[in-house]
């Protein structure tokens, strides 16, 4: 199952992407639920209710496409540092946590957030803030809540899992360092492009998918979540062990190496840029660069 949550004749709509993703089924329901894009279905799942009726499928090519969650319920958690080769890059840079060789890789997962107005969706412009000179990209798979809970054990997390959807977490690297605390830094308007759908579970296995990022069509980060130093499950025990998690919760599980700030110099993006992520079994994110 995919979701995708859009604009059509300038109303907001939620549907299901036909096989040939050409196509959106569009669900039929009230406005206000439409406004809330996928969370609407995810709940209603999480309820055991069923999906609404479904209208006359139109063109995917005839609708604006939005993030799927246009406003998460509350901040994107995200995962510092959660790839091996990511995390060597980024050792004594004062970025990753840790300023001291050999303290690169953690020893437990680093958590931040992101707001939830700094979500985005596919094609909308990645807005330079006069602030910052230092803004950079990181393509992640991120993970979809279905049913909440407390407590939740490794062994047990996938079955709270929802599915997947892309999130690039842009960055202002300046004032993550300047900060010390990352959330002011990862969370500028237009700083979390999210998309392009959401994908069931059934349809995607995120323990074991590539990731890949384009800057203007130069591919700079490629991993595979296999390479996770905190896998979901563990993601999803650490996260769970004090915070009740909800239906629709989103979790960003880190970025692979090749980040702009890995270079030297680094590569931080530039107006006019094009920024591509690609995540095999969900598609395709991208935005340009204002």
């Amino acid at each position: 199952m995919k979701i995708v949550a859009f604009h059509y004749q300038g109303q907001p709509g939620v549907g299901l992407v036909c096989a040939d993703l050409k196509r959106v089924e569009p669900f039929d329901m009230p406005l206000l639920q439409c406004e809330l894009g996928a969370l609407a279905i995810i709940e209603l799942q999480a309820r055991g209710a069923p999906l609404p009726p479904l209208l006359a499928a139109i063109d995917l090519a005839d609708v604006q496409i939005t993030a799927p969650l246009p406003r998460p319920r509350r901040n994107i958690f995200c995962v510092g540092k959660n790839y091996f080769a990511h995390a060597k890059e980024l050792a004594g840079s004062g970025l990753g946590g840790s300023t001291q060789a050999g303290g690169d890789i953690p020893a437990d997962p680093i958590i931040f957030t992101k707001v939830p107005e700094s979500v985005v969706g596919p094609g909308a412009s990645i807005e330079m803030p006069a602030v910052s000179s230092a803004i950079d990209y990181e393509a992640e798979l991120a993970v979809i809540i279905k049913r909440g809970g407390k407590g939740i054990s490794a062994a047990d997390a996938m079955a709270h899992v929802w599915g997947y959807t892309i999130v690039n977490d842009i960055t202002a690297r300046d004032w993550q360092t300047r900060h010390m605390q990352w959330h002011m830094g990862k969370s500028f308007d237009t700083f979390c492009p999210m998309g392009p759908w959401l994908v069931s579970a059934d349809e995607c296995d995120g323990t074991r998918t590539q990731v890949r990022c384009f800057v203007n069509d130069e591919l700079r980060q490629e991993g595979c979540t296999t390479d996770l130093i905190f896998g979901i499950p563990k993601l999803i025990e650490t996260l769970s062990a004090g915070i009740t998690l909800y239906p629709g919760d989103v979790i960003a599980t880190g970025t692979p190496a090749g980040v702009g700030a890995g270079f030297k110099p680094p590569k931080y993006l530039q107006a006019g840029d094009v920024v591509r992520v690609e995540i095999d079994g969900i598609g395709t994110l991208e935005n340009p660069v204002r």
